[in-house]
């Protein structure tokens, strides 16, 4: 992990580590009655100023995921996250490097020729050019990495040891309003909620570099926008989350918030058809249901990776392009997660898209 500090150079371990204890990382805790903005219904997402960065809210993220092809016909997953976190009671301090935003970033390849995946991370505070996530547009970085608006879609670069990723995305459809017009509770109280859209079936295309050799990639991707205060409910642990790319060009996206004996808090979900109908399903339309689990010979966490998922009419079975997909992200954000390429299919084997899962606080619980 590189982590840069205003002046560019790099922080050391110690001082990286007391920034990150003193952010509301990922904005999993309470903010009722904070210095922070409230996520509530009614507000109507607006594209494409809600693009952009909206720093008032604790934390923020834009999510990409997808499935690559190369030449040979040879498949890999991928994905690129930035965050950003505000700082509570940051803004008092009138000093240009007072750290008020926190940025973070994942990158992973999973190819199954090398059997695992590959991941990276960066963390910086925002300023001075170096790192920034600007309100009104995608035109996020940290350094080299950066995800932004680049003529009618997206840009994605990525510098890694072990990997480059350059990647373009086009839009192929408009946004998919997540919840109730883009408010997504996550929980019984509906203060446990975020502002959340996605894009999905973008069009990729760009070239992904590794071990020394460039290949020119294609493929389908998605794109997560959310922000809110408050999301994570003290009885939950953690959450499972898939985010589909139908192939008869629909969408799907769903999760759960688990309770620690594995059961679902809340769940929900969206379900574009592919006449472009758009679902909001309710907690009692998705229905999680693991049927395989993984060790990870690493952290020894035990991982479900194969599920069987209900969404509304929709019925899939998940399943990993490879099993060793899980994320060490603890010098930044301080969790290990699996996150995935997975593909869907029907209960008689029929291919129904291709997408990520994401699996959270099976370690222990999610302490953002």
């Amino acid at each position: 992990m590189t982590v840069t500090g205003t002046d560019g150079r790099l922080l050391n371990r110690r001082k990286c580590l007391r920034l990150l204890a003193a952010a509301p990382l990922l904005g999993f805790a309470s903010a009722h009655g904070g210095s922070f903005a409230e996520v509530t219904p009614g507000y109507v997402l607006r594209f494409p100023a809600d693009e952009g960065s909206h720093p008032a809210y604790r934390t923020e993220w834009w999510y990409v995921t997808g499935w690559l092809r190369d030449d040979s016909g040879a498949e890999r997953g991928f994905q690129v996250t930035f965050f950003r976190s505000r700082i509570a009671g940051a803004d008092d301090n009138p000093s240009a490097f007072a750290p008020t935003q926190l940025l973070f970033a994942h990158a992973g390849l999973s190819d199954p020729v090398i059997g695992h995946s590959l991941h990276d991370e960066r963390a910086a505070r925002e300023g001075f050019g170096l790192a920034q996530a600007e309100a009104g547009a995608v035109r996020v970085w940290i350094g080299d990495w950066s995800l932004r608006e680049e003529g009618d879609g997206y840009r994605a670069e990525v510098q890694s040891a072990d990997f480059t990723l350059d990647l373009t995305f086009r839009p192929t459809q408009p946004p998919l309003l997540n919840g109730r017009g883009g408010f997504s509770q996550k929980g019984p109280d509906p203060h446990a909620a975020s502002y959340y859209y996605s894009l999905p079936q973008l069009e990729v295309s760009g070239r992904v570099a590794r071990a020394g050799r460039e290949t020119r990639v294609t493929g389908r991707a998605w794109l997560d926008h959310e922000w809110s205060s408050e999301m994570l409910d003290p009885r939950a642990v953690g959450w499972d989350w898939i985010g589909i790319n139908l192939a008869d060009g629909g969408a799907l996206m769903a999760f759960r918030m688990r309770r620690p004996d594995g059961t679902s808090l809340w769940s929900g979900g969206t379900l574009r058809t592919r006449e472009g109908k758009t679902c909001s399903l309710a907690p009692a339309e998705v229905r999680f249901v693991p049927s395989r689990s993984w060790t990870s010979p690493r952290t020894g966490i035990s991982y479900p990776v194969e599920w069987s998922v209900r969404a509304g009419d929709l019925a899939i079975q998940v399943r990993p392009l490879m099993d060793e997909q899980e994320n060490d992200a603890r010098g930044s954000v301080g969790a290990v997660y699996w996150e995935g390429a997975v593909r869907a299919i029907s209960a008689d084997g029929r291919r129904l898209g291709r997408g990520y899962l994401e699996l959270t606080g099976y370690g222990s619980r999610l302490q953002l």
